[in-house]
């Protein structure tokens, strides 16, 4: 299978270089990126030698592209792809939940969008209790200061989140709400929220917490085929704060999901 990566940053540097090292029936043709110098030379550094792509080329190349671009430029490589009957691999379940005419596209062309866990668990139970009903969904984030600078609403609020000494909440609301306000923090709820109710049903809280090091989500779930709670502690890349270690893996683990001849989960 013929693999492409539109967004050659954090997570699609780590993605491109687990391909390259082997992952079987999976080859790395090329990748897309917003500064093609900087992508040429994050690939020499990790000895890759693909190219750097336009989203057109990178469709007409591959089968399965990896979409780890930033939200903004979503759309970009998703809608040439999927009109082209692609697989889309995907952690920007953020942006999708604004652009699901994206499963519409997807349905009348033959393509696919795979949601990648990213860094949350649990994504397995909660869709086996949607099968059924589930009366409520919430999730607590708490990230450390660092991790939330930039964010449209940190910016809306005025807050210096940098300056804080103690937790502050800075969002109690829906999960499609928490997802305009903070496109690059909570792709998390985001993929819970299509997972189970939706993401107007979906609660979330976002928390700036200066005596955490690590993104923290609690996630209780009650429905009426079980009640149960999650929590993860994320270890935060270096380059980017707000992106945790593991979901680079869980976009590797997706894609190994594709092909294996054992697949563990629903």
């Amino acid at each position: 299978m013929k693999v492409g990566i539109a967004g050659f940053g954090t997570i699609g540097a780590e993605v491109g270089r687990r391909i390259a090292a082997g992952i079987e029936n999976m080859e790395l043709v090329g990748v897309t990126a917003g500064s093609r110098p900087k992508a040429e030379a994050k690939l020499r550094e990790l000895g890759i030698d693909v190219p750097v792509m336009t989203p057109e080329e990178l469709v007409a190349a591959a089968q399965i592209i990896v979409e780890c671009a930033p939200t903004a430029a979503f759309l970009e490589t998703v809608v040439p792809a999927l009109e082209a009957g692609r697989q889309v691999v995907t952690v920007s379940a953020a942006a999708l939940i604004e652009h699901m005419e994206m499963v519409e596209t997807a349905r009348r062309h033959g393509g696919r969008i795979i949601v990648a866990t990213g860094a949350l668990l649990g994504l397995d139970a909660v869709r086996a209790a949607a099968l059924g009903t589930i009366h409520s969904v919430t999730m607590i984030t708490r990230k450390p200061p660092k991790s939330l600078v930039g964010a449209p609403e940190v910016d809306r609020q005025g807050v210096d989140v940098m300056a804080l000494t103690e937790p502050m909440k800075l969002f109690d609301g829906s999960a499609r709400e928490g997802a305009r306000g903070f496109p690059a923090n909570v792709n998390v709820a985001a993929a819970l929220a299509l997972a189970g109710v939706g993401p107007d049903q979906t609660r979330l809280e976002i928390w700036a917490d200066p005596a955490l090091e690590r993104n923290t989500h609690h996630i209780v779930v009650d429905a009426d085929s079980a009640r149960f709670e999650l929590k993860i502690e994320n270890i935060p890349t270096i380059e980017k704060p707000g992106t945790g270690r593991i979901t680079a893996l869980s976009v590797v683990a997706a894609l190994q999901g594709l092909t294996a001849p054992l697949k563990i989960g629903s």
